[in-house]
């Protein structure tokens, strides 16, 4: 549950930084763009990290289904965001591509690292 709290309060204080020098609209495309691999990342951690104390065994199986489930949800919130919201693609786009492989690299080391504790 650290890690979760860490990654909010890092992409927030981003996202903050980030708006100081965006106007209000480009502001909240960049919040949207964040907000999305933000909850998909902070599920998935918290799921991973459960099954993997509970029984290692089972992680591959609900990383299997957990990615189904993350293709499902990410294709709904681009469809909604994009379409639904209206926002502009570049700023949206930019954004949620720069969180989704920062926050899923930060969770692939820690993942790693989880494993790593465990083989010992």
């Amino acid at each position: 549950m650290k890690l979760v709290i860490w990654m909010v309060v890092g992409s927030m204080a981003t996202w903050l930084a980030i708006t100081m020098f965006l106007d209000e609209r480009t502001g909240w495309e960049v919040l949207c763009g964040m907000l999305g691999p933000l909850a998909a990342v902070a599920g998935s951690w918290i799921a991973a990290k459960r099954v993997y104390e509970r029984n290692p065994v089972d992680l591959t199986a609900m990383m299997i289904t957990a990615f189904a489930a993350k293709l499902v949800f990410f294709g709904g919130y681009l469809a909604v965001m994009l379409k639904v919201m209206e926002l502009r693609p570049t700023p949206f786009i930019m954004s949620f591509t720069s969180y989704f492989i920062a926050l899923y690299s930060i969770e692939a080391l820690f993942l790693r690292r989880l494993f790593s504790r465990g083989s010992q």
